[in-house]
């Protein structure tokens, strides 16, 4: 895989070469997730080092999903506040099935698949009655 089409690579870790460990970009992404008595998420904020805005930014919605490579399995982080309204929330999965299928064609080059799962963005944006804009 052309690790620089991804857009994003924070570090990589190679206790072998210590090249890339002393030479590599490294940056840092902040979250910061405030919550109620009920551990309800009220805020959620953002920040990153290599970002030109260098304030927190806040958003309504988050989800993480990183690889766990020993253990062959996905480790996911879905939070949003209680203020975030379900036509948004409907967009927000919209968007991100979109930008799946765009990441799944740079990672792996299959045109096919990534044409079904256009096909279903398209179908749920129906069923959500969710117009692209």
């Amino acid at each position: 895989m052309d690790l620089a089409h991804t857009g994003f690579i924070y570090s990589i870790n190679n206790s072998n070469d210590d090249y890339l460990s002393k030479n590599m970009k490294k940056a840092e992404i902040k979250l910061t997730i405030e919550l109620d008595d009920n551990n309800v998420p009220e805020n959620i904020t953002w920040e990153s080092t290599d970002h030109e805005n260098k304030e927190a930014l806040a958003v309504k919605s988050m989800m993480l999903a990183l690889w766990d490579h020993n253990y062959k399995n996905s480790l996911r982080i879905d939070l949003w506040t209680k203020d975030m309204p379900v036509d948004e929330m409907k967009r927000f999965f919209y968007e991100t099935l979109q930008t799946m299928a765009d990441s799944f064609l740079r990672a792996t080059g299959e045109t096919n698949i990534v044409e079904d799962l256009r096909d279903y963005c398209a179908h749920f944006a129906e069923k959500m009655e969710i117009m692209e804009k």
